[in-house]
């Protein structure tokens, strides 16, 4: 069955297209017998408006893309949330999309987004992405942008963060004051900002507390996986059996060691200390419990799209923007493998 075009309905009721669409907007200069014949048959043919048409009308979809490298992982879930909560308030649909962490997946998907028109586009970088060439894009056609978690340095727009290597200087100074002496650290992959700070700030904290940094400490992610974390827990074992303490990337990776660690009755906290980055749920539930860096994944998800509703509406109205950078505040969960012996 074809769409109801506002042309059908003028020509049944023997009116002007112009004075159905009037009618169907509530205008006073319509008649109440004639706005009523024209609801009455648009409510009996099922109309329903032609949102493209309305698009190229007001230049707005009123929709926003969202580009992210996981839907699966807590974290991201959480943001996802406070974003669509944040968006339905305001009248806008989103649509999410998942890059895998691949940079050329993502960039298709950001030309998908142009091509579709959305009025905005919020996006936290894949692992991969060190070509920011199609996020320079966006900039150039000034579609309005905010980035979130990993973001680049590079690219002169809005981003939403928490500052990564202060909270993994407090996540490996919280290890150095439970008595941990040589400290591990399972790092994401090189590409990252975020990787980059956490490992800056794991480096920081030793110098401060005049710990010498070893490199074979480190141990490079390249996906962040579960499994990852599993493999290098071994690899510490194996390599440097008296590390006392290991800061891990992300909470995930964490739970692989820390299921390493209890498959080979490694006893944690006893003989090693282990703390995690974002505070994700499974962080509670294994045994021990992981302490972790407290990531407000929600509220950056909401303060993301409030950032990009900003810069939307000024452009609607035809006024200058200059993005904004907002720091969100994180802090240590201690829980049980970082308990002192």
């Amino acid at each position: 069955m074809k769409d109801i075009t506002l042309k059908q309905i003028a020509e049944t009721l023997g009116i002007s297209i112009t004075t159905v669409s009037k009618a169907l907007k509530n205008y006073s200069d319509v008649s109440p017998k004639t706005r009523k014949a024209v609801l009455d048959l648009a409510n009996s043919l099922q109309y329903t408006p032609n949102s493209f048409a309305v698009n190229l009308r007001t230049k707005e979809s009123r929709t926003i893309g969202l580009i992210i490298p996981e839907v699966v992982h807590h974290f991201f879930s959480n943001v996802i949330n406070g974003i669509i909560a944040e968006a339905e308030k305001n009248g806008y649909l989103v649509i999410i999309l998942q890059s895998n962490e691949s940079l050329e997946l993502e960039k298709k998907q950001v030309e998908l987004l142009m091509n579709k028109r959305v009025d905005g586009i919020i996006m936290s970088l894949s692992n991969e992405s060190n070509d920011d060439d199609h996020i320079k894009e966006l900039i150039r056609r000034e579609i309005p942008f905010v980035m979130f978690d990993k973001i680049s340095k590079l690219v002169n727009c809005s981003k939403v963060i928490i500052n990564d290597q202060k909270a993994a200087y407090n996540a490996v100074a919280h290890l150095i004051n439970k008595g941990c002496k040589k400290i591990a650290h399972i790092r994401g992959p090189v590409n990252p900002q975020n990787a980059i700070d956490r490992f800056l700030g794991y480096k920081k904290a030793l110098e401060k507390h005049d710990i010498e940094y070893n490199s074979k400490l480190v141990y490079t992610c390249e996906k962040v996986t579960f499994e990852e974390g599993k493999l290098f827990a071994e690899q510490i074992i194996k390599d440097h059996p008296d590390v006392d303490g290991v800061f891990v990337i992300t909470d995930l990776v964490a739970v692989g060691a820390l299921d390493y660690f209890n498959e080979i009755g490694v006893k944690v906290p006893n003989q090693i200390k282990v703390i995690g980055f974002s505070n994700w749920f499974m962080s509670q539930v294994i045994t021990p419990k992981l302490s972790t860096v407290d990531q407000p994944s929600y509220e950056m998800g909401v303060q993301s799209f409030c950032l990009l509703l900003e810069e939307m509406n000024c452009k609607k109205e035809s006024l200058s923007f200059t993005p904004k950078t907002i720091e969100l505040e994180t802090k240590i969960i201690e829980r049980e493998s970082t308990l002192e012996n």
